[in-house]
Order: C-alpha cells, then structure tokens, then sequence
C-alpha cells in the first residue's frame, strides 16, 4: 500500500466514523481515535461486504456502498459505547 492510499484510508475513516457516530442516537463515551479505528474498520468491511453482494462498483457514487460502512460504523460505535459503558 502506498501513501497516499494510507492517508485515503485515514480520510474515508474519519468519514465513515463520524457519519456512523451520527447516526447513533445520544451521547457516546468513545474517543474520537477510536471513532476514527471504528470507521476505517467498517469502510474495509464494508467494502467487503458490498462486494460479496456484487454492488461495490457501480455506475456514479456508491450510494449501497456506504449506507452498509455507515452502518456498520453505526454497529461499532453503539458496541463500544456499550461496552466502555459497562466497565
């Protein structure tokens, strides 16, 4: 992986990350680099997963795409918020 696809990653996370945390309802406990790791993870996945439903690429934004990382990302934040929660 080269440099600049490193820091697209970054990028695409940060988006991702804040977009799920958006979508969870109140308040979370979780930092903002572990909203950042949430959402780089859930753009891989859900990259992933997109693809095994054969709608990762298509014609004009990937609007399937990122409905299922934000999603995800939504899924990651409300666990760990759950999970620091209760420690």
């Amino acid at each position: 992986m080269e440099i600049s696809g490193f820091v697209a990653a970054i990028v695409v996370g940060i988006v991702i990350g804040v977009l799920g945390r958006l979508v969870v309802p109140g308040r979370q406990r979780i930092g903002v680099l572990l909203t950042i790791g949430v959402g780089i993870v859930a753009a891989l996945v859900g990259t992933f997963v997109a693809a095994a439903f054969g709608v990762a690429d298509t014609r004009g934004f990937d609007w399937i795409e990122l409905a299922i990382q934000v999603g995800l990302a939504a899924v990651g934040v409300a666990a760990l918020d759950r999970a620091k929660g209760r420690g």
